[in-house]
């Protein structure tokens, strides 16, 4: 296979190093007492409504059970949610629109962005470090065509990668699963990797969270990306990579 020849990563003997190996190990540690914690601080009741949301009928029962104890039990929710949706993120199971979705129903605006974009940008970090780990069969086996663009693009863009990795965010060129996945197979750094994450993920985290709002109100999914939404994100994703653009133009 092609790919396995041009993906050329650097190999240490552990690929983590003792940094990394402490964050992962400390959101690994953090996901399991937050979620003991929750399930002993929270009153006895049926909670058999909490599942992880498929459509948007799921969310809405959870979203409906929910709300009765955000009020009188914040913290307990928020570490639960927070602890879910790193879980999500770093095993790549899908649905973390809808706790999105829920973050915006529940918290609101403002507290919701800021809760969809801490608990991504974490489950991003987790499924990096777990990338960097055992990740790099599975990558091949699964994308080897993707992964090699992905690797040409880094490749040339490696004097403003911040720019590349931010369009990337931005805008839906490439799955955030796949980039969470792909960025230490070939070599994205992870101060790079995180501040891509964290600032370009707020516009999409805003759209979603301000529609989680009126979540009674949306019929599908496809509500949440109108095509203003989409040109917006776009041309947002432009103007961050606009900079690579001109210097690759100078060059």
């Amino acid at each position: 296979m092609e790919g396995r020849e041009e993906i050329k990563g650097s190999k240490p003997s552990f690929p983590l190093t003792f940094w990394e190996l402490a964050v992962a190990s400390t959101m690994v540690f953090g996901i399991v007492l937050g979620l003991v914690g929750v399930y002993l601080t929270m009153p006895a009741s049926d909670y058999s409504f909490l599942k992880l949301p498929r459509n948007l009928e799921d969310l809405q029962i959870l979203r409906d059970n929910l709300e009765s104890y955000t009020s009188d039990y914040t913290v307990q929710v928020l570490v639960g949610y927070c602890a879910v949706y790193i879980f999500m993120q770093t095993f790549m199971i899908p649905g973390t629109v809808f706790m999105s979705l829920l973050a915006g129903a529940l918290f609101g605006v403002f507290k919701g962005v800021a809760l969809v974009v801490f608990t991504a940008t974490a489950g991003a970090s987790s499924c990096y470090f777990l990338s960097k780990l055992i990740g790099r069969p599975l990558v091949f086996s699964l994308w080897p065509d993707k992964l090699s663009f992905f690797q040409a693009q880094v490749a040339q863009r490696r004097e403003r990668l911040l720019n590349y990795m931010l369009f990337l965010r931005l805008t839906p060129t490439l799955p955030n699963t796949f980039i969470n996945v792909a960025s230490p197979i070939v070599d994205v750094p992870y101060h790079i990797f995180f501040m891509a994450t964290l600032i370009g993920l707020i516009p999409a985290a805003y759209i979603t969270v301000r529609a989680g709002i009126a979540l009674s109100e949306l019929q599908s999914l496809g509500d949440l990306y109108d095509f203003n939404s989409i040109a917006t994100l776009f041309l947002i994703g432009v103007v961050s990579v606009t900079p690579t653009l001109m210097s690759k133009t100078k060059q």
